[in-house]
């Protein structure tokens, strides 16, 4: 689950990122209702999983309701950690911003389930876990380095390219971070805990990684769950 909007005094729609559809948007009637109250909403939080039957429009221009909707796995980390339920909530809003199409992305959706099960489950290295999810993303959308990385080189955003010399564009990445991009492209979620980073040079990742995002995409802008990471990790 991504993103969900008010619709009238009871109902919501609910935007998902589905295997085989993309992201979709589907009405959910009652689910405010006193007599709705409970289980359906609960199902509907950010990056819940969630499997479902749904029912396809009369007409296209109406909404896509649910047949029958349930949980997909069973959460036991992320609804009761304040550090995992932050980085859910920016997790689930940078899908929702970077990812528009209605079209199947098998990789990406396996990615997106995979990454809340390791977060889920994640002991340590939960502060670092954004950042290795901003890096992964970037491959996925097509937005991975051009070259190989070498060791003192500065990642030029605007080329997509590890580059000996500091551009004479804003628009680049410090050695140390353009280490960090590499280091994470390649690094598996379990061996986060591992990766020794202090707070600023966390915060100093995510900015450069959202100009990196920001360049391809303006969206990225209006993520407003930024500013919670940057005050918690």
């Amino acid at each position: 689950m991504l993103h969900t909007l008010k619709y009238g005094d009871s109902s919501m729609i609910v935007y998902l990122l589905t295997d085989v559809g993309g992201r979709r948007s589907y009405m959910v009637q009652g689910v405010r209702s006193r007599t709705g109250r409970g289980s359906k909403q609960a199902l509907f939080q950010p990056v819940f999983p969630v499997e479902f039957e749904g029912l396809e429009p009369a007409q296209s221009s109406q909404m896509h309701r649910f047949k029958e909707v349930r949980g997909g796995f069973l959460l036991q980390g992320i609804p009761f950690d304040v550090r995992k339920s932050t980085m859910a909530i920016f997790m689930a809003e940078v899908i929702y911003r970077l990812v528009r199409e209605s079209e199947p992305n098998e990789a990406l959706f396996d990615f997106v389930w995979n990454s809340v099960a390791a977060l889920d489950t994640m002991q340590e290295g939960v502060a670092n876990f954004h950042l290795w999810f901003l890096a992964r993303l970037s491959r996925l959308l097509g937005y991975c380095p051009g070259n190989d990385y070498s060791e003192g080189y500065y990642f030029d955003i605007k080329e997509g390219l590890y580059v000996p010399h500091r551009p004479l564009h804003p628009l680049v990445m410090e050695p140390g971070e353009a280490q960090l991009l590499d280091y994470l492209l390649m690094l598996p979620a379990t061996e986060l805990p591992y990766l020794e980073l202090n707070r600023t040079q966390r915060v100093d990742f995510l900015n450069a990684m959202l100009a990196y995002f920001g360049y391809h995409l303006d969206s990225i802008n209006a993520v407003q769950s930024v500013r919670i990471l940057r005050e918690v990790f």
